[in-house]
């Protein structure tokens, strides 16, 4: 019985499953399905757990409440918090400006445990016990130097430069563009880039 060739698809469809899971910032989900978390633990909740690897997100603007701002910086902040490329287009002049808006992400759970006493940790051992009934996810900070998947963010401080400060990070204008011809060049040239760093990435996972 002759075998049947695996058929060629997109960069996407190439990807195992097995090499999504050593990416920073990518979770594995159910029936193989990888994820991109938008930044927001509840949201990622709601969603099944964040955004679909490969998947388009379009959000639409409220005029009277900044939530899609929030979304965004929040997403963008967990993107460069796990060393992901950026690409970020607006009509401001200087775009890379709003790069300094950007939240940092809150201290981690462990690090806040070394800061409470001793008689607040009796107290607050049963209430700790339940929390693993939840299936609660560790969403905040860093522990042992690797990124959590989600991070809570303090929007009153702004993210340090140093993760934004690289060549991951793309930005453009289209304040003067008549059309979205240079959107487009770009983003074709980022997407090329991304493809052959991932294209590294997965060769160096599978030796």
């Amino acid at each position: 019985m002759a075998s049947s060739r695996p058929r060629g698809g997109s960069f996407s469809r190439n990807i195992s499953s097995a090499a999504t899971t050593q990416i920073p910032g990518v979770k594995l989900g159910p029936n193989g399905t990888s994820f991109l978390s938008s930044g927001i633990p509840d949201l990622d909740q709601i969603l099944g757990g964040g955004f679909t690897l490969g998947s388009l997100v379009m959000v639409m603007e409220d005029a009277e409440a900044p939530h899609h701002m929030l979304l965004l910086r929040n997403f963008m902040s967990q993107g460069l918090i796990h060393k992901q490329t950026l690409l970020y287009a607006s009509p401001e002049r200087d775009p890379r400006g709003f790069l300094g808006t950007l939240p940092s992400p809150m201290a981690s759970k462990e690090e806040k445990s070394h800061e409470r006493p001793a008689e607040q940790d009796a107290n607050l051992r049963i209430a700790w016990q339940y929390k693993k009934y939840f299936g609660e996810q560790n969403s905040e900070g860093q522990r042992g130097g690797k990124a959590e998947y989600c991070n809570d963010f303090d929007l009153r401080k702004p993210l340090e430069r140093h993760f934004y400060s690289g060549q991951r990070v793309d930005c453009i204008s289209l304040r003067d563009s008549p059309n979205l011809a240079p959107l487009l060049e770009r983003c074709s040239t980022f997407s090329a880039q991304i493809a052959k760093y991932w294209h590294i990435l997965f060769s160096y996972i599978q030796l």
